[in-house]
């Protein structure tokens, strides 16, 4: 395991292995994250036993909203939620435009994306050519970690690279929100509170 500064050479240096197959934890606007290429199967399944589970969908953050209206079908809640959290901690799950392993969408028919807060990640998912899985680096029921010392210590020997940028907000993950049926559904609860999003969609 190899740990870079997430400076432009530390973030070249992350996406060549992230493109070559490799595993990498990111810092992102609120906890650090696992991170891959989500069309390779090989490192899709390696994230999910990483953190110790194989039944949620793993998430994706993009580098731009564009490059998330490629892999999903936007609507118009969509696109005003987008415009008013991206970039932030707002995972939308909306119908999938591209098919990826099995250990990313559980077969399903949807996929989760936002547009990271930090530069940090956006810059990483798009020198990886434009998306990157994003799930909390920690095991399941443990963490999750808002710094690089910690998230070393628990998961740094089952990685190939860590990119130390020291302490994160350390606020909840992303509120995920489920756009795909008639009445909008909060699958978690985090930063951005419903009350908020309601809001949004009034305004």
């Amino acid at each position: 395991m190899k740990v870079v500064k997430p400076d432009e050479h530390g973030l070249r240096e992350a996406a060549t292995v992230i493109r070559t197959g490799g595993v990498v934890i990111y810092p992102t606007e609120t906890v650090y994250g696992l991170g891959c290429e989500p069309s390779n199967a090989d490192a899709t399944r390696r994230v999910c036993e990483i953190k110790g589970r194989a039944d949620n969908p793993l998430p994706i953050i993009c580098a731009d909203t564009e490059t998330a209206e490629r892999v999903v079908e936007f609507n118009a809640a969509a696109r005003k939620l987008a415009e008013k959290f991206w970039p932030g901690p707002l995972t939308l799950v909306l119908p999938k435009k591209v098919d990826y392993p099995i250990w990313v969408n559980r077969g399903g028919k949807t996929l989760g994306v936002r547009v990271s807060g930090l530069e940090t990640a956006r810059r990483l998912a798009k020198l990886s050519g434009g998306v990157i899985v994003s799930t909390s680096a920690n095991k399941t029921g443990k963490g999750p970690y808002d710094n690089a010392k910690d998230v070393i210590r628990h998961l740094g020997d089952e990685v190939n690279l860590v990119i130390d940028g020291g302490t994160t907000s350390g606020e909840l993950p992303s509120t995920v929100l489920d756009l795909t049926g008639e009445e909008l559904w909060i699958l978690r609860s985090g930063p951005i509170t419903g009350d908020q999003i309601v809001k949004t969609l009034k305004g």
